[in-house]
């Protein structure tokens, strides 16, 4: 009898436990319509080296994948993160650490609300091919790569820890942006509460350098109820500023220059990972068109005066928050993980300049063209 009450109390205790974890793991509760408290994040090992991003609303720059659905979306979301050799500008290339294998990492687009489920290998141990959408059959993004290829990635090896920081994200850092080693894997929640364009980077220390050398993207989230100007717009595009700060190394490869990089002295700055993309594929659009840009200066350390040359900006929602709106507005101040949503009227057929108008970064490669064809009567 009493090794079955032993048994019993045992059995109770355990059942107790459980629970008393499981309602650790499942927090969730709303203030004012918004999500939090979500389950603790998952670090673990896998055998995986499929497509190293997956998810059904990603895009490369410039563009931005349509949201086709109503109401609230649960996002499964993969981007792993892996060394790869690019090009930044004609003759300049290093080894860069990406999220997906760009720099820029892959613009993410979810609506105000929705849920996302994380997935992030860290496989900067091995080599990981994107330019071959027959490696990765089940990846829209990896189609998108290997047709525009303009940094000219190839493989690389770096083994380095990193982790993931979603500005979009309120959630706990020290648990959903925690760092992990090569090899391992970590997968959290977390949920759009709040409409805009936001910053995501590499949050280990350091987060200069791990910004700097390529970490960075843009998730872009819709507001429930949109612009006010929705319907009127002709092109929508994104747009990411940010700054290498890069020395000549002891090869044909760049490397990256700690002095440089603490004294904000960037060796470039550009627009969309590029110094020259938006030159070489221009945006494009037709007189009369209301063309929405949504920008963000990713830094890691500059600010930006962000203007188009022949444009005054219509509409501009700060932070791309419908509720910070401005109007008629010549050039939008930008500080670093700032960002703005842009409407504006491409007046005549001709080429607009996109440009920091802090020249001294436009002459390191901060500017980029708008193409207008002849207005459609």
């Amino acid at each position: 009898m009493k090794s079955y009450t032993r048994i019993t109390t045992l059995i109770v205790l355990l059942m107790a436990a459980g629970f008393a974890t499981l309602q650790a793991q499942n927090t969730e509760y709303t203030i004012d319509g918004m999500t939090f408290g979500m389950p603790e994040a998952e670090v673990y090992t896998e055998d995986y080296n499929g497509p190293p991003v997956v998810g059904d609303y990603i895009s490369m720059l410039p563009n931005l994948a349509p949201l086709d659905y109503e109401g609230n979306k649960h996002h499964e979301i993969r981007m792993d993160t892996f060394t790869q050799e690019i090009e930044i500008a004609d003759g300049v290339s290093y080894r860069a650490w990406t999220f997906g294998g760009m720099v820029p990492g892959p613009v993410i687009h979810v609506r105000e609300g929705d849920k996302i489920t994380f997935t992030m290998k860290n496989r900067s141990d091995e080599e990981v091919v994107i330019t071959d959408p027959g490696a990765t059959p089940s990846s829209d993004y990896a189609q998108q790569i290997a047709e525009n290829n303009y940094m000219d990635a190839k493989p690389s090896i770096m083994p380095m820890p990193h982790s993931m920081d979603f500005h979009a994200g309120t959630v706990a850092k020290d648990d959903k942006w925690r760092t992990i080693a090569p090899g391992e894997t970590i997968k959290f929640d977390w949920v759009a509460n709040y409409a805009g364009t936001y910053i995501y980077h590499c949050g280990t220390p350091s987060v200069l350098m791990h910004t700097a050398m390529g970490q960075h993207g843009v998730v872009v989230v819709s507001p429930k109820d949109g612009y006010p100007t929705d319907y009127e717009v002709d092109r929508e595009y994104v747009v990411v500023q940010s700054e290498y700060y890069l020395t000549e190394g002891p090869s044909d490869l760049y490397q990256y220059d700690f002095e440089a990089a603490q004294t904000v002295n960037p060796s470039h700055v550009v627009f969309n990972g590029h110094q020259t993309i938006l030159h070489d594929r221009p945006l494009k659009a037709n007189e009369g068109e209301r063309v929405r840009l949504h920008v963000s200066n990713n830094g890691p350390s500059g600010t930006s005066s962000f203007h188009v040359i022949g444009a005054i900006f219509d509409r501009v929602w700060l932070e791309g928050h419908p509720f910070n709106e401005m109007r008629g507005m010549q050039t939008v101040l930008l500080g670093a993980s700032s960002s703005a949503t842009i409407d504006f009227i491409v007046p005549e057929e001709g080429k607009y300049i996109l440009i920091d108008h802090e020249f001294a970064d436009a002459e390191k490669g901060a500017t980029g063209t708008l193409k207008a064809g002849p207005r459609n009567k």
